[in-house]
C-alpha cells in the first residue's frame, strides 16, 4: 500500500512538473524577448511556446525576488508548469542602477536617459543579468542566473535586439547587443547563460516521452 502511494505521489509531482512534457511554456508579453527565448532553446532540442499575459512587476532590489515571485502569480493564474525570465543592466558608475528597476527605467526614460547620466562618466563598466524561474506550482521554483559584463557605449549603435541592447558592449566585443544578429547574441549573452544552465537542468531532471 505504501509502495502504491509514494509511485501515485512521484506521479502526481511529475505532472504537476511538467514532466514528459517536451514543449516549454513560457510565460512574457514581450514578443522579441520570447523569439529569443524560443531560438536558445531551440539549440537544445526544446520548444517553447508564448503564454501571454501581463506579469506582476513589484518593486524589490533583489532581481531573483522579482522573478521569483512575477512566476508565483502567474502560476496562481495559469497552469503550470512556466518558465519566465527576468533581467537587469546593472552599471557600476551608477552603483547598479538601473538594475533590478531596468524595465521600468528603460519605458520610462529609454536609452537616451541612460546615456545622459552616463555623459562624461570614464568608468563605463557594467553587467547584464538575467534570471530564468521555472516551476509547475507556487511551491516549487527553481532559479537559474547568467551574467555577462560588458560596458555603456557614449553613443546608442545598432537597431537589432531591444531594450538597452543598443547601449551595451559586452567584454572582448566591439559590436553592441543591437548590432549582432540573435544568434551571435545568444551565444554570449545572460539570457544564453541563463537558460544554458536551465536545459542543462531540465534535461538531466525532465522525463520527456
Amino acid at each position: 500500500m505504501l509502495c502504491w502511494l509514494r509511485s501515485r505521489r512521484l506521479r502526481e509531482e511529475a505532472d504537476t512538473l511538467g514532466l514528459n512534457k517536451k514543449v516549454i511554456r513560457v510565460a512574457t508579453g514581450n514578443a522579441k524577448k520570447f523569439e529569443e527565448i524560443r531560438s536558445i532553446l531551440e539549440g537544445y532540442g526544446l520548444k517553447a511556446e508564448m503564454v501571454e499575459g501581463k506579469t506582476l512587476e513589484i518593486q524589490h532590489d533583489d532581481i531573483k525576488a522579482i522573478a521569483e515571485t512575477a512566476l508565483r502569480q502567474a502560476l496562481s493564474n495559469k497552469k503550470g508548469p512556466l518558465l519566465l525570465e527576468d533581467a537587469g543592466l546593472f552599471i557600476d558608475a551608477l552603483k547598479g542602477f538601473p538594475g533590478p528597476y531596468s524595465s521600468y527605467v528603460f519605458r520610462t526614460v529609454g536609452v537616451e536617459g541612460i546615456i545622459q547620466l552616463m555623459k562624461g562618466v570614464k568608468s563605463r563598466d557594467a553587467e547584464f543579468k538575467s534570471i530564468v524561474a521555472y516551476g509547475g506550482t507556487v511551491r516549487r521554483i527553481w532559479l537559474f542566473e547568467g551574467n555577462v559584463k560588458g560596458c555603456i557605449t557614449e553613443t546608442p549603435r545598432g537597431s537589432k535586439g531591444f531594450g538597452f541592447d543598443p547601449i551595451f558592449t559586452p567584454l572582448d566585443h566591439s559590436k553592441t547587443f543591437a548590432e549582432v544578429t540573435m544568434t551571435e547574441k545568444n551565444q554570449v549573452s545572460h539570457r544564453g547563460q541563463a537558460l544554458m544552465k536551465f536545459t542543462d537542468w531540465y534535461n538531466a531532471n525532465v522525463v520527456k516521452d
